[in-house]
């Protein structure tokens, strides 16, 4: 069974995706900001690791920059979700070590499609 971590704020959405992913046979952890998903990712390795731009605490952005230094971490494959979808962002979000790039709003089924694609990509 493929582990993802979903960090996440907005609760609603998280619920969503994790019901999606759990009815695809996914192993789902849950951090409810970058400093939980810190934490999480210190704890265990997961297969993607997904993750909210803006979170309180940390961000996602800063989340990313602490994996890509942490030698142990720093392969993981790491799906950004952001509302900020213009270009600029998108290439920041790329250049600062996130593997994938999904923007917001996005259906369930879309995502599952993607991670689906990256983690299938082995």
């Amino acid at each position: 069974m493929k582990k993802i971590l979903l960090a996440e704020d907005e609760e609603v959405l998280r619920m969503l995706i994790v019901d999606t992913m759990e009815d695809e046979g996914y192993e789902i952890d849950e951090a409810v900001d970058g400093k939980e998903a810190l934490e999480k990712i210190e704890q265990a390795d997961y297969d993607l690791l997904i993750l909210d731009y803006m979170m309180p605490q940390v961000t996602g952005l800063e989340v990313i920059e602490n994996i890509r230094k942490n030698p142990l971490k720093k392969d993981a494959k790491i799906l950004m979700l952001s509302a900020k979808n213009q270009q600029s962002e998108q290439e920041k979000i790329l250049d600062i070590g996130a593997d994938y790039f999904m923007s917001k709003p996005f259906s369930p089924l879309a995502l599952l499609e993607k991670v689906e694609e990256i983690i299938n990509e082995n």
